[in-house]
């Protein structure tokens, strides 16, 4: 049997990586004859540079940047056999970096993922994939453009202090010394979500909570940021907050919309592309996916249903399931978007602490389970047919 792996990170426990290891090391335990590929997987958030690494190789290369608050934080990025260096915004801007710190919805900074561009450009790099999940940050990316030379003034043609509410004083965009490099650059922005920057579903309104910010620094937020596109648009020359996926990474999607000139696409489509997925595919006669948490959100294009619409596009009955750390409000949307059934790693009752120190454990045994249940349908057809989920499975040779 050829089963296909991959698996998203499960945040702040196993990466993709070590997902991919723990579901094979539980398939074998079952069935020691299968043949088993291994695809660590990202969307553009945490986990994006190792798992961009893992599938096309490179180099690896680690700046000292700033981190949200300006603290100094080392952050990895990778340049790929072909010269694209691969950029993962979490690592300098990301809300994991606040760990045991009092997060800063108002003042945190993209400016450290622009040094982390700068740094890619001073390799030589002329093609960057830019990974904008997991921010801490609401600047629309004015942090990240200050770093490459642009310069945000207020009336009295004063530099403006960090953060996306010093947005709310801007009165002009000055790229006089903004790095000519860019202009030379083929920028791609890998993102899991298509908010615009501004209105009801734009980037304060709807992430600007999961950073700390209560009601009324939202609404500052999405003011300073409707503020911020007036100003941007003025000296682009081109609308840039309705744009879909401008509102990502707290409008860092727009900063490089914008500014840099990038192209923003689905964070799990590029990574499938990247490792050529559809050959991956064929001969498959399963595929396994997941992620630490799935629900109403992961219909909106995280890795599991990134990779469930790729498998049933090559083929409309290759079973594809779902491991996963927890299963939130919603989750049944993914059943109608190629996934056919979904699996939690927890057994019992656990703490969130005790899941994510057995993390690796709880996943190798929940995809023993299931590799049971799938020969035990093989066994006997009448299984198959009566359990929905495992409708299909007795086409696997």
């Amino acid at each position: 049997m050829n089963i296909i792996i991959a698996c998203d990170s499960f945040k702040g426990s196993l990466s993709s990586r070590s997902v991919a290891a723990a579901i094979a090391a539980g398939l074998l335990r079952a069935e020691a004859a299968l043949h088993l590929t291994q695809i660590p997987i990202a969307d553009g958030g945490e986990g994006t540079v190792d798992a961009y690494l893992a599938a096309a190789g490179g180099e690896r290369r680690t700046r000292t940047v700033r981190d949200p608050l300006g603290e100094p934080v080392e952050a990895d990025y990778a340049i790929l056999p072909d010269g694209t260096a691969v950029i993962e915004m979490a690592q300098a801007s990301g809300l994991p970096l606040l760990a045991g710190r009092t997060p800063d919805p108002m003042g945190a900074s993209t400016y450290g993922t622009g040094q982390l561009i700068r740094a890619a450009l001073d390799d030589g790099c002329r093609s960057l994939l830019i990974g904008i999940g997991g921010s801490a940050t609401t600047d629309g990316g004015a942090g990240m453009l200050q770093a490459l030379g642009a310069r945000f003034l207020n009336g009295r043609g004063e530099p403006l202090a960090p953060g996306g509410a010093a947005l709310a004083e801007l009165r002009e965009i000055d790229l006089t010394t903004f790095d000519p490099r860019l202009a030379q650059c083929r920028v791609r922005v890998a993102s899991d979500v298509t908010n615009p920057l501004c209105g009801p579903n734009g980037a304060a309104s709807v992430y600007a909570p999961q950073k700390g910010a209560v009601p009324r620094p939202v609404q500052a937020l999405a003011r300073a940021l409707a503020h911020y596109a007036d100003g941007a648009e003025r000296t682009v020359g081109r609308a840039i907050r309705d744009l879909p996926g401008a509102g990502a990474a707290g409008g860092l999607g727009a900063g490089l919309m914008a500014f840099c000139g990038a192209v923003s696409g689905s964070g799990i489509d590029v990574m499938l592309d990247a490792v050529r997925f559809e050959l991956l595919l064929t001969g498959a006669d399963l595929v396994i996916t997941g992620e630490g948490r799935i629900d109403g959100q992961s219909a909106e294009g995280k890795v599991p249903v990134g990779v469930a619409r790729r498998a049933k596009a090559y083929r409309k009955d290759l079973p594809v399931f779902a491991l996963v750390g927890s299963i939130g409000p919603g989750a049944r949307a993914v059943y109608d978007l190629g996934i056919d059934s979904i699996q939690s790693i927890t057994p019992g009752i656990l703490t969130l602490e005790q899941s994510m120190e057995q993390a690796a454990d709880l996943v190798a045994d929940a995809a023993e389970r299931l590799m049971r249940v799938i020969l035990a349908s093989k066994r006997s057809p009448s299984v198959g047919r009566m359990a929905e989920p495992f409708v299909g499975m007795e086409k696997i040779s």
